[in-house]
């Protein structure tokens, strides 16, 4: 086992030098910070002077037993493990022991590794409760509207966003922002309108892929009675909608190359033409297109205007994908869960730091979209109040960041050891909650070399 770091410490209060001996002395090379006490009273007066982490306390002693010691030390045991031994126990004893405040019992005689398991589960659930107290502290901030368009982030990343969407909001031009499907490319866009100075107005969304080809120019522009059979009055189109708002124009790289000259149009004129109309009508409407694809790859093969690109990549907003951001994964969780929590009336706790860890080493190819289904399916399925790595339907090795592949596109050793030591150290920081020191501890280095890469790499912790 590795060093505890020097804040766990540990009291064994026990009648029998002996036992007090062989304790103080397994725990010690265990990375305890030990110290032993013959009875209860004198257990009260060491926690009277210092905090424990841990108390392993005898149930049978002279002067006071185990069950007044907890009885006397109330308050002063509130933020401390207790963990009672006995040779006479009863499951009588044991629950009466725990309504007192104790966390475990252990029979006597018992074995070393039992000790070392016992203070082990002990240890997680103090970190999985501290946690908790984390991410409660975050859902506070996040209700008192420490966020961005809905979106929820620590990350220096996704703040990077934050913060260039929030000057773009206070100028009218046009956005176009980029990234993978489920990055939040449509709550940017409401971050933006609700910002601006438009926001009394209309922010009216359309998703450029989801309509067919033939229908696509009517919703978008509007059509006059008799533009074609059925239209059998005038209709104004989407643009219209939005007037004196915001048009959020959804996978632009998806629009036909035939209808992004008209949108090209809008763009230069601030003029629309409904199909079956020979006059334009001018219109007040700020532009956000977001987009999926490499655009500059889709004009190379001639699939989208460079001209139009032009027009609507005024301000690029590029959204990185969650396997890059994976230090964000605990906040977004905090918050899915606290979600799930009001609407289904459920008392989910937390995750255990064996599923935060699986969720870090996940891939994440559907992006926060993903997360949030898959915490809403584990939320489902537990039937406690901690949701652990059974309850998240993932590979327990996944895919990794997806930057693997950078490995082998040259042969330097030097660039494959960088790209394998970022990922490692964001992946242990995210499974650790962001505690250094337990991340040095799964990273197996020391503080300071910790420290040291997460300058180099530039990484948030």
């Amino acid at each position: 086992m590795k060093n505890k770091s020097d804040h766990e410490r540990l009291l064994v209060i026990d009648d029998e030098e002996n036992m007090r001996h062989m304790l103080q002395t397994l725990l010690t090379k265990s990375g305890y910070e030990v110290d032993t006490a013959p009875d209860g009273s004198e257990g009260l007066r060491k926690i009277k002077a210092n905090r424990y982490d841990f108390i392993l306390c005898d149930l049978k002693m002279p002067r006071m037993d185990g069950m007044e010691f907890l009885r006397q030390g109330g308050e002063r045991l509130a933020e401390t493990t207790v963990i009672m031994m006995s040779a006479y126990g009863t499951v009588d004893t044991a629950i009466e022991a725990m309504k007192q405040g104790a966390y475990d019992y252990i029979s006597k005689p018992f074995k070393v590794d039992e000790v070392l398991l016992t203070l082990k589960k002990a240890r997680e659930r103090e970190q999985l409760k501290r946690e908790n107290i984390r991410l409660k502290n975050r859902i506070r901030s996040i209700e008192q509207g420490e966020q961005f368009g809905g979106m929820i982030a620590e990350s220096r990343k996704m703040r990077g966003v934050f913060d260039l969407a929030e000057k773009v909001a206070q100028y009218d031009t046009t956005v176009l922002i980029a990234g993978e499907s489920g990055t939040g490319k449509e709550l940017i866009a409401r971050g933006i309108h609700a910002k601006s100075s438009r926001s009394a107005f209309p922010l009216v969304p359309i998703n450029c892929g989801s309509i067919p080809e033939n229908l696509l120019e009517s919703e978008l522009f509007g059509y006059k009675r008799g533009a074609f059979t059925g239209a059998d009055k005038d209709k104004p189109g989407l643009f219209e909608a939005a007037e004196g708002g915001t048009i959020f124009l959804d996978e632009i790289g998806e629009l036909p190359l035939s209808l992004q000259v008209n949108l090209l149009r809008v763009l230069q004129e601030n003029e629309i033409r409904a199909l079956g109309d020979s006059r334009t009508k001018k219109i007040n409407v700020r532009v956000i297109a977001a987009t999926a694809r490499d655009l500059e790859r889709e004009i190379q093969l001639g699939r989208f205007r460079e001209d139009l690109f032009y027009r609507v990549n005024v301000v690029p907003i590029k959204l990185p994908p969650l396997r890059e951001r994976i230090e964000d994964i605990p906040a977004l969780c905090a918050y899915f869960i606290g979600r799930l929590n009001r609407r289904w009336e459920k008392n989910i706790q937390g995750i255990e730091p064996e599923a935060m860890s699986l969720l870090a080493r996940h891939h994440w190819p559907g992006n926060v979209r993903e997360l949030e289904n898959a915490v809403e399916r584990a939320v489902i399925l537990s039937e406690k109040n901690v949701l652990t790595a059974a309850h998240f339907s993932l590979p327990s090795a996944a895919g990794g960041s997806g930057r693997i592949a950078e490995l082998f596109e040259g042969c330097s050793l030097k660039s494959a050891r960088k790209i394998v030591e970022n990922e490692l150290i964001r992946k242990a920081l995210a499974a650790s909650a962001g505690n250094r020191t337990k991340a040095c501890g799964l990273l197996e280095i020391s503080h300071p070399a910790l420290l040291s890469k997460i300058k180099a790499y530039q990484i948030e912790a």
